[in-house]
């Protein structure tokens, strides 16, 4: 391993590729602690420690805790990611997307310049909510979060805070572009990986104190790392469809006539039905945050992550959208009518209409079993908080992300090792990282 990671600066062209993104990851995080003018600081952390079961806490893991100080990367990528999930499901809705979707590259440049005009206009959407939602919101003591409030505050939030979030969305398509992986999976594991030393700091610190004792804490690290393995075993995971292609004559050549397989991977979907199900159940308990009676406090409590009715309702919609997402992404039918076009077939299954119902079904099944996977690594961690004061990075979305951004990074050095006649991070074979 530590051969691997020398072997990297051996290559010029791969160590300026990986200097330039830690550099851009470290512009990043620089701008994670510049605060937005006309804020309270104290009060808003006051009251983010009573908002940390909400959406609010949800957000602000993946800003990496700028939404929390409320700084210019306080919206973080989630619009962009929000801007990138609506266009997907618009492409299925809409012919003239669908066949930009079709186009190669120029269509996929398109879609991209979509995205981006979609980016800017849900930043400004929820800037000017959550400059408008501030000057209400007030910590537990009384103190206002927002102490002069006003128009000018809130134009002036909502344009810091677009253009933090403009700025995060050409960091990570610089990094894309010139850099390692995937710049802005890599800016949401960068903004998770640096909230981990303050869980971990607490940790010990709930040793020291008595809270945890050491034996339960070095059990929960057993439990992280299985946690992992499981994680990176299901995300490598691949039902394989074998395929034959029937030998065709052109000519004087003989085209076809070889072996292949279809890899279905067991979780299609990735960890987007694990973000629109936090997101869909976390969305009433935040809004009820801003209220302070009876009623709405006994909502938050019923929808706090770790309650029962929590834990069911997030199972369910995980399931749901597991489904839901993977029949937008994945279409059986043209991968059928494609194999049908180039003469090949699925064994003992006629091609066409036949060959499409049969993938379907497969991919059904194996999709029940990502559902089942993504639901036990989400629900555990949420136990681990309500139950045993463990930090939220013991597993979970966090922890999902984290794994499958690093196999990602991890799979584009060794491409790159490999090619140059380098050894790998696995000397007995090649790391497959995630698709999708």
């Amino acid at each position: 391993m530590i051969e691997t990671f020398q072997n990297i600066f051996k290559i010029p062209e791969l160590k300026k590729r990986v200097i330039f993104t830690l550099l851009m990851l470290g512009v990043y995080r620089i701008g994670s602690h510049i605060p937005v003018p006309g804020i309270d600081s104290q009060a808003l952390a006051e009251f983010f420690t009573r908002a940390s079961g909400t959406i609010l806490g949800f957000f602000d893991m993946f800003s990496g805790g700028a939404l929390k100080r409320l700084t210019i990367f306080a919206l973080g990528i989630m619009p962009y990611i929000s801007a990138s999930i609506i266009l997907q499901l618009l492409t299925v809705v809409i012919p003239a997307l669908e066949r930009l979707s079709k186009e190669g590259e120029a269509g996929r440049k398109k879609i991209t310049q979509y995205t981006r005009y979609g980016t800017v206009i849900l930043s400004i959407i929820q800037g000017l909510g959550i400059s408008y939602g501030l000057e209400h919101m007030k910590s537990p003591t009384g103190a206002p979060v927002v102490p002069d409030g006003g128009w000018s505050f809130r134009l002036l939030g909502m344009i810091t805070l677009t253009a933090g979030t403009a700025f995060i969305m050409w960091l990570g398509e610089q990094i894309t572009e010139k850099g390692i992986g995937n710049g802005i999976s890599l800016i949401i594991f960068a903004g998770i990986v640096a909230s981990m030393p303050d869980a971990i700091a607490q940790t010990i610190q709930s040793v020291k104190s008595g809270d945890l004792n050491l034996i339960f804490v070095v059990f929960l690290v057993l439990i992280m790392v299985g946690i992992v393995g499981i994680i990176i075993y299901v995300e490598r995971g691949q039902r394989k469809i074998p395929v034959q292609y029937a030998k065709r004559i052109i000519g004087r050549k003989v085209y076809g006539g070889q072996n292949t397989h279809i890899p279905l991977k067991i979780n299609t979907a990735g960890v987007i039905p694990v973000i629109f199900a936090s997101s869909i159940i976390m969305f009433p308990a935040t809004i009820a945050s801003f209220y302070n009676n009876r009623i709405t406090q006994a909502i938050a409590s019923g929808l706090a992550p770790g309650s029962i009715l929590y834990e069911m309702l997030y199972i369910i919609f995980i399931v749901f959208f597991c489904y839901f997402y993977t029949a937008i992404i994945f279409n059986p039918l043209d991968l059928a009518e494609n194999m049908k076009k180039y003469g090949g077939f699925i064994p003992g299954i006629r091609p066409g209409k036949r060959t499409s119902e049969y993938i379907d079904r497969v991919l059904t099944r194996i999709t029940l079993v990502g559902a089942i996977y993504l639901s036990a690594v989400s629900v555990l961690p949420d136990f681990l908080i309500r139950y045993a004061n463990v930090p939220f990075y013991f597993g979970g979305t966090a922890l999902l992300i984290v794994v499958g951004v690093a196999m990602d990074t991890a799979s584009q050095i060794e491409s790159h090792l490999l090619t140059r006649h380098y050894e790998g991070f696995l000397k007995k074979g090649r790391m497959h990282g995630r698709r999708g």
